[in-house]
């Protein structure tokens, strides 16, 4: 039995060289093609859709009505590239939130936003300039009073929440006044600990005092 065992053993060990020269490797070509299908890092992936790898925003057709003329031409071309807003906004030279807020109606667009827009999405520039994106735009006719969309009553029920404490705050360390949404900036960020992902919202506006009369 033990003699069979030794045999056995000396015959797998004289097979396994060829064993080994017979199994497949996989060619160059093979291995790039496969780092480029699986490939995610946040280049490629805002490339085309979003450096966080979740589906890109699109327009919902019953909210249209509502809109300024070139929102359904600006979303559709962004649904047909699969471009996020934060590759449209590299393109173009400005913030996610303002650019964003352009393809809502809610920005007036400059000659060189125009440019930029009609380059990444490929939009003759002569269809834009027929649209209202130029003129001045109608803010907040698409929004609701109070709003329905879950999220965005969320931000609304922050302000109930949290409205006068801020207000107390400000006070305290400003004065009489008012925060400004015209010199304003804002943006969105993701943050991600133990505990899960976190919604970072920041709001930058000039500090107004009350006048004096």
């Amino acid at each position: 039995m033990a003699s069979s065992l030794v045999s056995s053993a000396r015959i797998a060990t004289r097979s396994a060289p060829l064993i080994a020269r017979t199994v497949a490797r996989p060619t160059a070509s093979f291995i790039t093609q496969q780092r480029n299908t699986f490939a995610t890092t946040p280049a490629k992936m805002a490339a085309q859709g979003t450096s966080s790898g979740q589906p890109i925003a699109t327009l919902d057709k019953s909210a249209s009505s509502n809109l300024a003329s070139q929102c359904s031409l600006l979303f559709d071309a962004k649904k047909a590239k699969n471009l996020s807003f934060e590759t449209i906004a590299k393109a173009i030279g400005r913030e996610e939130v303002s650019t964003a807020a352009m393809f809502y109606g809610h920005t007036q667009a400059s000659e060189e936003d125009l440019k930029g827009l009609s380059k990444v999405l490929g939009i003759p520039e002569e269809t834009l300039r027929q649209t209202e994106l130029l003129n001045f735009p109608d803010r907040g006719r698409s929004l609701e009073m109070p709003p329905r969309e879950p999220l965005v009553y969320r931000l609304y029920e922050i302000v109930q929440n949290y409205g006068y404490a801020y207000k107390s705050v400000i006070n305290e360390k400003f004065g009489d006044g008012i925060m400004s949404a015209i010199s304003f900036s804002t943006k969105v960020e993701k943050e991600t600990d133990e505990k899960g992902d976190w919604v970072k919202i920041t709001l930058r506006g000039k500090w107004l005092p009350f006048s004096r009369f």
